[in-house]
């Protein structure tokens, strides 16, 4: 009878841990469901301070995490296995950077592109801001623009009176940078590009060294030859890329509004512009209105540090968040934008980043820059070439003017079968390896 009591005490005792155990364990799941349904519940307000939502960028909820939209994860599935056999790896989130920081950076181990974060609305872009007396000596910067505030030297104005083009390149590009035009004019840029298409390329510019008779002149007689080129009287600096980019879409509101699209470059930039023409913009369509794409830049914050060169002092702007802006390397937008934009900047104090100034600018609009179909189609920073993925893609960065020329060329002799080419490559190089007896990686 001893050995029953005390065997039986026991077993119960255990059956009373379980069902002790059994209902922690049930309040605790219960808990983490509520905790997890407030949550979202919060996330989708609007009302919250500083909230981007989910419609600021194309995810959605899934219970096994986040995902893109159906349409665009069929679209870039392919690139995405594409860029991870060449061992690509997106760029990580930089944080504090504006766009030309990521690009410095994107080189690096480690570095990379855009951060995700939330968009806060634009503060302190009234009158009554004071400009740093440090950058205003060096670019005059937290000044607003008259409507005309610079005198063109070299001028196009009849690029667009016989017809409307398609497509207009504005690219950023420096005085010096003669060879940089050249090799854009042979490869990304030349006309015969657009398939019969109207496209215009215009190269923007400003002055070099007042003492440097002989660039201008070789500049004005490069104009003579090629009519691509505009230029005002102001100093071609980093600075005033803001300054050059405006007059750019200054230049198209006035002397080409009906253009469909227009896109801002710089001339270190590979640029398939056969891509970006018919799987883009894709002329068979209508023209798109209040257009704006590249890659996105969200969540970035002004740089505090009085000795970087992308330094913001709060005085000119104090908010702690830029709104959503494009890299400066390449963004595309459609040809009505170019007023609007030009029209909102009379309005706005002027910031020495550009790609930062223009994303303000469309804030004021209240237009959202569009994601691009995939996630690799506009990239600030170089991508490993090979023809596969250069043919899916519309712009890579820092390239020199031979190497521009080179890759080009070796695109379009494999455009029609530039996968298939790689894959050959792929296995040939396998098979050497397997045949001498080397590891295979």
């Amino acid at each position: 009878m001893q050995w029953r009591r005390r065997h039986l005490c026991s077993i119960k005792m255990t059956w009373t841990i379980k069902r002790s155990l059994f209902r922690t364990h049930v309040a605790g799941l219960l808990s983490l469901a509520l905790l997890f349904t407030v949550f979202l519940f919060f996330s989708h307000q609007e009302w919250l301070p500083g909230r981007s939502g989910p419609r600021d960028y194309p995810l959605a909820y899934t219970i096994r995490g986040l995902r893109a939209p159906k349409g665009e994860a069929n679209q870039s599935s392919s690139l995405r296995s594409l860029w991870k056999e060449t061992g690509y790896g997106a760029p990580k989130p930089l944080l504090n950077l504006s766009s030309q920081q990521a690009e410095g950076t994107a080189a690096e181990p480690g570095g990379g592109g855009a951060g995700g974060g939330s968009r806060t609305g634009i503060m302190g872009l009234g009158d009554s801001m004071s400009s740093n007396n440090s950058l205003q000596k060096e670019m005059d910067v937290g000044e607003k623009l008259s409507a005309q505030p610079y005198r063109y030297i070299l001028n196009e104005p009849y690029k667009c009176r016989d017809s409307t083009p398609f497509l207009i390149l504005l690219i950023a590009a420096e005085p010096r940078q003669a060879d940089a035009r050249n090799a854009i004019r042979q490869t990304w840029g030349n006309e015969s590009v657009a398939g019969g298409l109207g496209f215009v390329r215009l190269f923007l510019l400003g002055t070099g060294k007042s003492s440097d008779a002989f660039l201008q002149s070789s500049i004005e007689e490069e104009s003579r030859i090629y009519h691509d080129i505009i230029q005002q009287d102001y100093q071609d600096t980093y600075y005033n890329l803001t300054t050059k980019t405006l007059m750019g879409m200054n230049w198209v509101a006035t002397y080409c509004p009906r253009v469909s699209y227009v896109m801002k470059t710089d001339s270190d930039m590979f640029v398939n512009t056969e891509y970006l023409i018919q799987k883009l913009l894709k002329p068979e369509l209508p023209p798109k209105q209040k257009y704006f794409t590249g890659y996105l830049m969200r969540g970035y914050a002004p740089n505090r540090n009085k000795d970087s060169k992308w330094y913001m002092p709060p005085e000119l702007y104090p908010s702690e968040r830029y709104p959503i802006f494009c890299s400066g390397t390449g963004y595309v937008f459609s040809g009505d934008m170019a007023e609007l934009i030009y029209q909102a900047s009379l309005s706005i104090r002027r910031l020495h980043l550009e790609d930062v100034y223009v994303g303000i600018c469309l804030a004021k609009l209240r237009i959202d820059p569009s994601p691009p179909p995939n996630e690799f189609l506009f990239n600030h920073w170089r991508v490993s070439y090979s023809s596969c993925k250069y043919s899916h893609l519309i712009t890579s960065h820092q390239f020199q003017p031979n190497e521009l020329i080179k890759y080009w060329n070796h695109l379009q002799t494999n455009k029609h079968n530039a996968c298939v080419n790689t894959a050959k490559e792929k296995n040939g190089r396998h098979r050497h390896r397997k045949l001498h007896g080397e590891r295979l990686p």
